[in-house]
């Protein structure tokens, strides 16, 4: 009996700090950050970036910021509308020319906004 309790208490005992570890412990959540967007827009105008990773970073909402995720949902219009699945692999850039320049003023604009919030920040 004093080994049955032995084992019981153990098992509970695991059992109860596993459960406790899982309730406190928060999903971890990817946040795009605007240097994140800045980065990705320069690999693809340099005709850097692979397809996967484009889809990866403007395929996620972003929820912390509203202005953020307007420049996400325009990049990924951009792809929509100027971009082709495959371009990439067959050695072309992400975006045609039209698409190339649109996301380089996209990519100026939001330089110039995060600057400019920074710049604000320092004050």
């Amino acid at each position: 009996m004093a080994l049955f309790l032995t084992v019981f208490l153990v098992c509970l005992l695991i059992i109860g700090g596993m459960v406790a570890i899982l309730m406190t412990a928060r999903t971890p959540r990817y946040r795009t950050e605007p240097e994140h967007l800045l980065a990705l827009f320069d690999q693809a105008l340099e005709s850097r970036v692979n397809e996967n990773e484009w889809n990866a970073v403007i395929g996620y909402p972003i929820r912390h910021d509203e202005y953020l995720e307007g420049v996400r949902r325009r990049a990924h219009r951009l792809m929509d509308d100027h971009g082709r699945h495959g371009r990439v692999a067959r050695g072309k850039p992400l975006l045609d020319s039209e698409g190339q320049a649109e996301l380089a003023a996209l990519r100026d604009h939001l330089a110039a906004r995060t600057a400019l919030r920074h710049d604000r920040r320092q004050e």
